[in-house]
């Protein structure tokens, strides 16, 4: 039953999941006018966005081993109710004026579907798609940074035609549906199911797929060499990613003097950059591999950070910004395939998850660095050289990947030479 679907439809389910929950990204747009009208400050509603992203890598990591056992659709499922009944009862909190109830509902119940909604359906695409692992994934995660682009207009106009909590309730009804009708359809390959056509290429020779390098639990990942390099290269590129996001309008002000509304263009371009980012780096690794794209990004953004203080130029300061925003979003959209690469299927949600904590340390690091050196020295100056410094040492740590999987490789070629000697 399950190898007659379609995974292509598969894929799509996947998007539709990744659309709904990404629709939390479009926050700022209820900033101001929950504020308003509640008299809340913008750092109290601005907490329950901070909690929801705290959450959202910590919970994939937490509920890992659950999306594995469970399999995607109970996953789904799960977090399509904890999603949707967030939004839903941030409406309820606006409705009853509590600020707690808001933070619960927006900050804690979302977050948690978030963290279990990323990571549930991309195992499962990358079981589907071993032949183009690249492609699938980022279709899916372009899903994600699609969504807070189609949520923001939608519940600007919803918030003016309808106000404030029913927005929120006919969101949050909204991403239920969506992600139901997603995990509806979703479910996993029968054990070792591979397409029609990549067969036919492995049985003719046209074409030759790399194997994964071992088939590891999430246990025994967590303590090779190669998912510390693995997270370490994660942390940095999300960590510079974030916090180029965090300032970049006012950054671009100062800087090279770009006007307000220039800035604000810019803004909607790296947002076009990142989701493009995603699908365009993601299907290039499945020619270049995985390893060389994680090399590219930090080549390209070691030159955008050196070249950043010392360019006057507002084109090409607007460039580098948008070049490290799509080096952001193509790291997470290379991350399935990459763990798919090193570690197999077996385990791939559980150890997604874990590499995924990534995102909240570095939705805190990011912001928190350039906040504390522009404070300190009134310039956006140390802020690129300091991340200079980063960028270079994960690009130490992304040659020391490609170093460890050879010599794995070799190791492994080896051991099986030897095996088959005593057989």
């Amino acid at each position: 039953m399950q190898a007659m679907k379609n995974r292509w439809l598969i894929a799509l389910s996947a998007i539709s999941i990744h659309l709904s929950i990404g629709g939390a990204y479009a926050y700022s747009v209820y900033t101001t006018p929950v504020s308003e009208q509640m008299g809340w400050t913008p750092t109290q509603v601005t907490i329950a966005f901070t909690i929801m992203m705290a959450l959202a890598g910590s919970s994939a990591a937490l509920f890992g081993k659950f999306v594995e056992k469970n399999g995607p659709r109970k996953s789904a499922i799960l977090a399509g109710v904890l999603f949707g009944l967030g939004q839903a009862g941030s409406g309820i909190a606006i409705a009853i004026d509590s600020l707690p109830f808001f933070l619960l509902s927006y900050g804690v119940a979302s977050g948690l579907g978030l963290g279990i909604g990323y990571i549930s359906p991309v195992s499962t695409l990358v079981k589907w798609f071993p032949d183009r692992r690249g492609l699938a994934t980022g279709l899916a995660v372009l899903g994600f940074g699609t969504g807070a682009l189609i949520t923001a207009p939608v519940a600007a106009n919803l918030m003016t035609a309808i106000g404030i909590s029913n927005t929120f309730y006919v969101l949050g009804a909204a991403y239920f549906v969506f992600i139901i009708l997603g995990a509806s359809y979703i479910a996993p390959p029968p054990e070792g199911w591979v397409p029609a056509s990549m067969k036919q290429n492995m049985a003719s020779g046209n074409k030759v797929y790399k194997k994964d390098l071992q088939q590891l639990t999430s246990k025994e990942a967590v303590k090779t060499k190669r998912f510390w390099l693995l997270w370490t290269m994660m942390l940095i590129n999300t960590t510079a990613g974030i916090m180029m996001i965090s300032v970049a309008s006012p950054m671009a002000q100062e800087v090279v003097g770009l006007s307000a509304v220039g800035a604000a263009t810019m803004v909607g371009l790296m947002g076009v950059f990142n989701g493009g980012g995603r699908l365009g780096w993601a299907t290039a690794s499945d020619y270049i591999g995985r390893p060389n794209v994680f090399l590219i990004f930090f080549v390209i953004q070691a030159v955008a950070f050196f070249m950043l203080p010392i360019t006057t130029n507002i084109i090409l300061f607007q460039l580098l910004i948008l070049l490290v925003v799509s080096c952001y979003g193509g790291g997470f959209s290379n991350l399935p395939a990459f763990i798919g690469d090193l570690f197999g299927t077996k385990q791939l949600g559980a150890i997604h998850g874990y590499l995924l904590t990534t995102w909240s340390l570095g939705g805190v690091f990011g912001p928190m660095i350039v906040s504390q050196i522009r404070a300190r020295t009134d310039s956006y100056t140390a802020v690129f050289y300091v991340f200079l410094a980063l960028i270079l040492l994960a690009l130490v740590v992304s040659i020391l990947m490609k170093l460890d999987i050879k010599k794995t490789e070799r190791d492994l070629k080896q051991q099986q030479e030897k095996e088959a000697v005593n057989y």
